[in-house]
């Protein structure tokens, strides 16, 4: 007498990849929601610091970083030195000389203003683990080749004139759902460009980015940087 064989019925089955089907979706769903919660973070960081610049500078009458008062007004800290007062807030966006360049006194004038959280004079970091940063360019005068400008002593950063503030590491999706969500979605104009890294962590952003575009291949990290004033 032949044993009886036991199995799963077809509304068994069709139950079990229902459910699959269900964890599955809510899998994607939160990814998508945690990647939706990352890309509000970076505007949000990005608006914050715009918004802390215009209150030092109500409050103080000066530029964080170029601010010339600042070592007597927190002259506890040895950290924190002067700018020069000229109404630009020179060095790179990483700076080269963090002790010194205004660029990375920004920080620390904001902090100890108490606009922004943290101490020292380190560059904060948005939501992707990359670096910001703020850096003055003056963008070419019309009928005035890029390269022309940058064999002057005004550095060229990305077209724009003025300060500008940067934000590293932003995966493509995301650098794009930044600018659609912020500006005009295209790499090259507007007030939000975009700069593919090319495997640099912190690169330093480029002279002119006319043409240039957003490839979404899902390998690549983009650069995006921001008119401030």
């Amino acid at each position: 007498m032949k044993a009886k064989q036991s199995g799963f019925t077809l509304v068994e089955i069709a139950i079990v990849l229902v459910i699959i089907g269900l964890l599955l979706g809510g899998i994607l769903k939160g990814q998508e929601m945690i990647t939706q919660a990352k890309i509000k973070n970076v505007i949000n960081d990005m608006n914050g610091i715009t918004a802390a610049l215009n209150s030092y500078q109500d409050r103080y009458r000066a530029l964080p970083g170029d601010d010339k008062g600042a070592a007597g007004r927190w002259s506890t800290d040895a950290t924190v030195k002067n700018g020069d007062g000229d109404g630009v807030i020179s060095g790179l966006w990483v700076p080269a000389t963090p002790a010194t360049d205004e660029t990375a006194q920004f920080w620390l004038h904001l902090r100890k203003a108490g606009f922004i959280a943290g101490t020292g004079l380190d560059n904060p970091f948005n939501a992707l683990s990359g670096k910001m940063g703020v850096q003055t360019g003056n963008g070419p005068a019309p009928g005035v080749a890029a390269t022309a400008v940058m064999a002057s002593s005004a550095p060229v950063v990305a077209g724009f004139t003025g300060l500008i503030m940067c934000t590293a590491n932003l995966p493509d999706k995301m650098a794009i759902s930044v600018d659609a969500q912020t500006d005009d979605g295209s790499a090259s104009t507007g007030s939000v460009r975009g700069q593919d890294q090319a495997g640099v962590a912190n690169p330093a952003p480029a002279a002119d980015l006319v043409g240039k575009a957003y490839v979404e291949d899902g390998t690549k990290s983009y650069l995006l940087c921001r008119t401030m004033l």
